[in-house]
């Protein structure tokens, strides 16, 4: 559900330079793309689209952060992973023509940019460059993908809570301080990120907190032992 619509900003302008959209087009086909998109306004909590809906169009993020999320068997809720300003949504069903096969939730108040399906396709047959940085995105993304589910599957939970708290750091960065996560993420969701339950992950935090890993103040989290952390998470490269 869009909240609020306001004058989309020019693809042209952007200054997300790490988007594949605009490090592969020239002005013109940016100006293009510029007329036929909307951009919507996006409240912290707000479901941008849901999983088993078709898709019609693109997501571009001009600001905020997106989680992209799965229910489980249980009704448990599984945090695939986080979508940083300049990064798409939707591209995977929007190009295999198939429903979503996750839910996508703005975690702050977000600013996403939306093209037409026909638009971003017609790109992609014409623009070479385009296509290359498409197929390279969603080859990342599987070895991603192949690459959490190999390390949580394997991992004891300390391990993956662990993993969780970097995945969370490396999303959100850090405060002022270079130790406190620049987040305010609940309990429940860090466990969604691990893929354990809400009980366990307050235990875990409980036990990195008494280990002088990390510190906790409310929500906040500052990480205190990075190296220690790290070597805790035993990422499997």
């Amino acid at each position: 559900m869009i909240s609020k619509k306001i004058s989309p900003p020019n693809c042209d302008t952007c200054d997300n330079k790490d988007s594949i959209i605009l490090c592969s087009m020239n002005k013109s086909e940016l100006a293009e793309f510029s007329k036929t998109k909307s951009f919507n306004v996006y409240k912290k909590g707000q479901i941008i689209f849901y999983e088993g809906n078709q898709p019609h169009g693109l997501f571009c993020i001009k600001s905020g952060k997106v989680k992209v999320h799965k229910m489980g068997g249980e009704g448990d809720d599984q945090i695939v992973r986080f979508v940083k300003p300049g990064g798409l949504l939707g591209y995977r069903a929007l190009l295999s023509n198939e429903p979503y096969k996750a839910s996508a939730t703005a975690l702050e108040n977000t600013l996403i940019c939306y093209i037409p399906k026909n638009d971003f396709i017609e790109q992609i047959k014409k623009n070479g460059q385009l296509s290359m940085l498409t197929i390279q995105m969603l080859t990342n993304d599987l070895k991603a993908a192949e690459k959490r589910i190999l390390n949580m599957a394997q991992k004891p939970v300390r391990e993956r809570i662990a993993e969780a708290l970097l995945l969370i750091k490396e999303c959100y960065g850090l405060e002022n301080d270079e130790q406190t996560i620049a987040a305010i993420l609940t309990r429940r969701e860090i466990g969604d990120v691990a893929g354990v339950t809400t009980e366990t992950t307050i235990r875990t935090l409980s036990e990195f907190k008494a280990e002088k890993i990390i510190k906790l103040d409310g929500k906040k989290i500052k990480i205190l032992n990075m190296s220690r952390l790290v070597k805790l998470a035993n990422i499997i490269d």
